[in-house]
């Protein structure tokens, strides 16, 4: 709470940042996704025109430390919109089950999707050096990694906490192995709804309720997630105005 500040995107400006955090990991890192706009190394898609975008930023450098997106369904709007964007992906990997997506209540589920941690931020392995952004004379130095692991905690903190700020119950995400066995250390007991498949990597469609996040999660998490929540609160009623009388990705 002390070295990142959790927000909301509520301008272009905002969201840029985490479609170019996205570019980095996704088309530059990892090579998965052909991007979206190569000239301004920016990565979006159809679900961003309607998706809440969580950022979090390092206070003392202000770079862009995290990036997520939470994507509802729009049952009223044209494909692929009106569903989830695991269903348009990854349908025939999506189990026949009661928490299939097409069984949830309208308006009771969402997405967590597009998680990116910059290379800058994320724990280095033994034996390798730390990867250090460029900073200019009088910036601070990323002395202290400690916090670095947390990184995708928050963004499912984040992710909980917009959920429970709408009113919406059930969060789906795709994940690969590591990361779900990261976030079940921290008691995030997420249900496997989907077999596995070959996405940029081994991944498979999970799913959790709000309910089950909130009494599972570590109780060191708890004051940063309700730290999280007051830092999102108030930002909501600036960025759902805005997000409603959007009508085209950038």
């Amino acid at each position: 709470m002390e070295e990142f500040s959790f927000h909301v995107a509520s301008s272009e400006a905002e969201r840029e940042l985490a479609f170019r955090l996205r570019h980095d990991v996704y088309c530059e890192e990892i090579k998965g996704i052909h991007p979206t706009d190569p000239v301004r190394r920016l990565e979006y898609d159809i679900f961003d025109k309607g998706a809440l975008h969580c950022l979090i930023h390092h206070r003392p450098t202000g770079l862009t430390a995290a990036c997520t997106r939470l994507v509802t369904p729009q049952p009223d709007a044209a494909a692929p919109l009106d569903r989830l964007p695991m269903q348009s992906y990854a349908a025939e990997s999506l189990y026949d089950s009661p928490l299939h997506p097409d069984r949830a209540a309208r308006g009771s589920f969402y997405e967590i999707s597009r998680l990116a941690i910059s290379p800058h931020f994320r724990p280095t392995p033994r034996g390798k050096q730390a990867t250090e952004p460029a900073f200019s004379s009088g910036q601070p130095r990323l002395m202290d990694r400690r916090t670095f692991s947390l990184l995708a905690n928050a963004l499912f903190l984040s992710g909980c906490a917009i959920g429970r700020l709408t009113g919406t119950h059930l969060a789906y995400a795709m994940m690969e192995p590591r990361l779900h066995r990261l976030l079940s250390m921290s008691g995030f007991y997420f249900s496997q709804v989907g077999s596995e498949i070959n996405l940029h990597g081994k991944r498979s469609a999970y799913c959790i309720s709000r309910e089950q996040a909130e009494t599972g999660m570590n109780r060191r998490l708890i004051p940063l997630y309700r730290y999280i929540q007051a830092q999102f609160a108030q930002q909501l009623a600036q960025v759902e105005a805005p997000r409603d009388k959007a009508t085209s990705c950038p």
